[in-house]
């Protein structure tokens, strides 16, 4: 199984969970996902996700100076993002539990 694919479907979710509890930084939260076990998403992919999650109400942003390099603009979860996460969490786990009775067997 190409585990790309399935990150495809679930960024979104991974992205609002990544900066529920501390904003971050686009190249910021890509750290954060590989360090929680993403290694193989896309720097590209990241960026494009913060905007779109930006764009439809569920981010905000704001931009920090840095004294190493370029501005950073960092990214916060807004009250909308949190209910698309809350959401996002039961569709997870309904899927998760439906997933494992199917490969262990256990299906109805």
């Amino acid at each position: 199984m190409d585990a790309t694919q399935l990150l495809k479907g679930v960024l979104d979710v991974a992205v609002l969970a990544v900066v529920e509890t501390e904003d971050g930084y686009g190249y910021d939260v890509v750290r954060r996902l590989r360090t929680a076990g993403l290694e193989e998403v896309g720097d590209a992919s990241v960026y494009g996700t913060l905007r779109r999650l930006y764009s439809a109400g569920a981010l905000t942003s704001y931009v920090v100076p840095s004294e190493e390099g370029p501005h950073r603009k960092y990214y916060g979860i807004t009250a909308q993002g949190r209910s698309m996460l809350e959401l996002q969490r039961k569709v997870w786990n309904e899927f998760a539990h439906t997933m494992n009775d199917l490969l262990t067997g256990e299906a109805a």
